[in-house]
């Protein structure tokens, strides 16, 4: 067997979803990807190169032009299941629930813990060692629909950031539970398991205000957070009235009596900053507008402090 599917996404993660949908043997009949923003979209160009039919919208609500305009191009596909790869575009309920067996969606996180936007850096930010990923099936919540298929097993290294946890890790086994999920709602074996409300956390984006570094907060804290952060939008403090963001952190377990974030000194292109119970290696920084560079480029010296 086999379904007709309306996938919704974007970067190489869309791409990947797509290729895997098609040579499982399902028939995308069309691809939406929000227009680009900068470079061209994986996602885009892989649906171009396979003849399948694309559209751009930035979104289903246009001032001047009724979304039922919009809703009404994609419910033209004639899907039988709608798949959701990290999408960005705020879906109708008209489009999430047309098709005979609705909705599916990625989220990389253990549901119902980390719903929300931005899972992948607050997983990191509080400290989590165990993450995963989750298929489930949209509601009127957010995150909150029940699940078809979730892979746990996941472990979180104090190497970590942000990007590392979801490129290396999250991005191959999502892929992995998306194909699952669809195979399963095709050869009718899909489970839709309630989430519980117990333990379930929902976190907002991570912007510049949840980004400022707290100096008085523990070695391990601290660390988490710079490293959650990374590689956007970059835990910042203040140089005096310069704004510098930390990426490529680690922390060290070396005893310092100095005020947290003195530059204690530097090390291999690296700067080494005192914090509450230790000292925390920077690998890169980047000092108000100018690209990121060895931390020991950055024009700040052993006794400099960050605030």
């Amino acid at each position: 067997m086999s379904l007709r599917i309306a996938l919704f996404g974007q970067a190489p993660f869309g791409r990947d979803v797509l290729a895997g949908l098609v040579e499982a043997g399902h028939d995308v009949v069309g691809v939406h990807v929000p227009p680009d923003k900068g470079r061209p979209d994986p996602l885009a160009a892989e649906a171009e190169s396979r003849g399948v039919s694309l559209l751009r919208h930035p979104g289903f609500r246009r001032k001047g032009q009724p979304r039922h305009e919009r809703v009404n191009d994609v419910l033209a596909w004639g899907a039988d299941l709608n798949v959701l790869a990290y999408v960005t575009v705020i879906l109708p309920v008209e489009i999430v629930d047309a098709p005979k067996h609705r909705s599916l969606c990625f989220h990389p996180s253990l549901l119902p813990k980390y719903r929300g936007g931005a899972a992948i850096p607050w997983q990191i930010m509080l400290g989590e060692t165990e993450s995963g990923v989750t298929v489930f099936r949209p509601d009127e919540g957010v995150d909150t629909g029940p699940i078809v298929v979730q892979k746990g097993g996941v472990r979180i290294e104090e190497s970590d950031n942000a990007a590392s946890l979801y490129y290396d890790k999250l991005y191959p086994l999502g892929v992995e539970a998306i194909l699952e999920a669809v195979a399963a709602v095709d050869d009718g074996t899909a489970g839709y398991e309630p989430q519980t409300e117990a333990g379930a956390s929902h976190q907002g984006l991570v912007d510049d205000e949840v980004a400022r570094i707290d100096w008085s907060k523990p070695l391990a804290e601290l660390d988490c957070h710079v490293r959650g952060c990374d590689p956007a939008p970059g835990a910042h403090a203040r140089w005096g009235e310069r704004v510098v963001r930390l990426f490529d952190a680690r922390r060290l377990g070396e005893p310092c009596d100095a005020a947290p974030g003195t530059v204690l000194r530097a090390e291999e292109g690296a700067l080494v900053l005192a914090a509450a119970g230790g000292a925390l290696r920077v690998g890169r920084m980047r000092v108000d507008a100018a690209k990121k560079a060895p931390a020991a480029e950055s024009g700040l010296a052993a006794g400099d402090r960050l605030t």
